[in-house]
């Protein structure tokens, strides 16, 4: 499904509440080249490092397209809000660590409730979503997954992408037996040995799933309907400082000559993630085609997290926010910046 040009929507995000062109030319300007290159200055960057969505971020660093100092560690969002608190983070956060962070949009919106001060600033991946089922449970199209057990891990966005997709049929998640799975090497069994019919969960777990039951595998894709949105994340402290900005600039421009290099030689940041991510470089590779590498901060963003955040205020009893409110979580800056300066 072609994508509109992000530039277009910016004026949009803008007048919604996100970073201005002053903001952007203020903080660049104030930073110099010295700065930015300042050894002292460490960019920590948390992100659950079992996930191929990370790929672009582990190129950036660890082939050096970064030149500067970086540090990529498990962990996600809450990360930038505990990172050097009791011991927490892998390493101490001193006035020069410049905290970075990733998860999927599912995730900012739960967290940023209590953290209204997380920004989003570029869209690292896409994950594209699908739902395994098995045909011997007598499943054909999505309607027939009524009444039937389907594994998801929940609170994520493979149960919101479960409820979009039951939505196209006209079903909702109390139409099926919800069965909590709480990592991705449960789905290796989930449809062979624990009485499931469907699941749906992020790479390399559908991918599990349906090799274990063979011809016996029907998909539902999620094009059109839902696809993770892989965002990177900082806080509006951070982007406030303006050498941290301009450290923060220059590590998204490297991102995304990273990502071009990645999207023109795949073979060769296979052997990388399956590294980073502990999985064998045959499952990755099988698995890559599930998801897309586009460096650029997704033009439909605002309009996914403010349909979506009314699906996570049900869940966790909140009222859902505006659209007005959500706008102010994303900061075009550092992306707009990156994009002008290509």
């Amino acid at each position: 499904m072609p994508k509109p040009d992000f530039t277009k929507n910016a004026a949009k995000l803008l007048m919604a509440g996100a970073a201005t062109l002053l903001l952007w030319s203020t903080t660049v300007a104030t930073a110099s080249a010295q700065a930015i290159a300042d050894p002292s200055y460490t960019v920590q960057i948390y992100g659950n490092t079992s996930t191929i969505e990370l790929a672009p971020v582990l190129a950036t660093v660890e082939r050096d397209f970064f030149k500067g100092q970086a540090v990529i560690s498990n962990g996600g969002i809450p990360n930038l809000f505990s990172a050097g608190k009791d011991g927490a983070g892998s390493s101490a956060k001193t006035a020069k660590t410049v905290l970075l962070a990733t998860n999927a949009e599912t995730q900012a919106l739960r967290q940023s409730v209590d953290h209204p001060d997380l920004r989003v600033i570029f869209t690292v991946s896409e994950g594209l979503y699908r739902i395994v089922a098995k045909r011997s449970a007598g499943i054909r199209k999505l309607a027939d997954l009524k009444g039937k057990k389907v594994g998801t891990i929940p609170n994520t966005s493979s149960q919101y992408f479960l409820h979009k997709m039951l939505g196209t049929a006209g079903l909702s998640l109390d139409d099926v037996k919800i069965v909590p799975l709480a990592s991705l090497e449960k789905y290796k069994t989930a449809l062979t040995e624990q009485g499931l019919d469907a699941i749906t969960v992020w790479e390399p777990g559908a991918d599990y799933a349906a090799a274990s039951i063979g011809a016996d595998a029907i998909e539902f894709s999620g094009k059109g309907v839902y696809r993770e949105i892989f965002n990177l994340y900082t806080t509006a402290a951070e982007l406030a400082d303006p050498v941290k900005h301009a450290v923060i600039l220059q590590f998204v421009k490297d991102l995304k000559i990273a990502t071009k290099e990645l999207n023109t030689t795949p073979q060769a940041m296979v052997p990388l993630a399956a590294r980073r991510t502990g999985l064998p470089e045959q499952v990755v590779a099988h698995a890559w085609p599930h998801h897309e590498f586009s460096a650029d901060l997704a033009p439909d963003l605002l309009d996914v997290m403010t349909e979506e955040d009314q699906w996570v205020a049900r869940e966790t009893g909140r009222p859902p926010r505006t659209r007005e409110q959500l706008a102010l979580l994303i900061d075009a800056s550092v992306y707009l910046t990156a994009k002008i300066g290509r």
